[in-house]
């Protein structure tokens, strides 16, 4: 999971940057999503057998002047699925 606040006004900016970024690879699903205050959250999926120890690749830091912070990264692993 990656997750970043735009400087601001620039939160449309920042979710097209988002949206443009190319992984070296494709993940099984990725989902871009917006928050208040000008957040941009990116969560990918992956099948691999390494688990959270799997070498995968991630979005990059944008420009500084397009955030107001370190952008945050988070590797969760499922544990249980619910629902169709």
């Amino acid at each position: 999971m990656w997750e970043a606040r735009a400087a601001d006004g620039r939160g449309n900016e920042l979710l097209e940057w988002a949206r443009a970024q190319v992984l070296a690879r494709d993940p099984v699903r990725r989902e871009v999503l917006r928050a208040p205050r000008d957040r941009v959250l990116v969560i990918t999926w992956w099948e691999t057998a390494e688990g959270l120890a799997a070498d995968l690749p991630e979005l990059p830091e944008p420009a500084a002047d397009l955030i107001t912070r370190a952008v945050h990264r988070w590797r969760f692993e499922s544990v249980e699925t619910d629902g169709a």
